[in-house]
């Protein structure tokens, strides 16, 4: 990892459904990028990931966040530079969403369907991380 880093951090927010108690995964919708991504954002200057990724889910989705395990940390380039996204399994707790300028709509949905609505493929492989973090083997 080099100085010029880009670094943020984020969540696979996941609940169990209010009507059937079947597991959702909460997927944010960016109109910036016109994508569906999971909650995240860059860490402020000396910030803790794992406190900015709970900063950006309660920002971005209104909800407050359990941490759970940590789940892989996601490297690519954006803008020629490079990008690292620590990701932490997180239960949504108590919250109501309000949409705002930088996310402007949520969903919660069921694992295959998250996958499937989720823009890059990177994002997708946090889903099956989820689960493997959820239901060990």
């Amino acid at each position: 990892m080099t100085d010029d880093t880009i670094r943020a951090a984020g969540c696979v927010l996941w609940r169990r459904s209010p009507v059937d108690g079947e597991l959702e995964i909460c997927l944010v919708h960016r109109p910036r990028y016109d994508d569906w991504s999971h909650p995240k954002g860059k860490l402020k200057r000396g910030e803790d990931p794992l406190a900015g990724a709970l900063r950006e889910v309660e920002e971005e989705t209104g909800y407050l966040a359990v941490p759970g395990s940590p789940l892989p940390t996601a490297r690519y380039e954006t803008n020629g530079r490079p990008k690292e996204v620590r990701y932490w399994a997180a239960e949504g707790a108590r919250g109501h969403f309000i949409p705002n300028n930088e996310v402007d709509r949520i969903l919660w949905l069921p694992p295959t369907a998250a996958r499937h609505r989720l823009t890059q493929p990177r994002d997708r492989d946090l889903v099956d991380a989820l689960l493997n973090a959820l239901n060990p083997t």
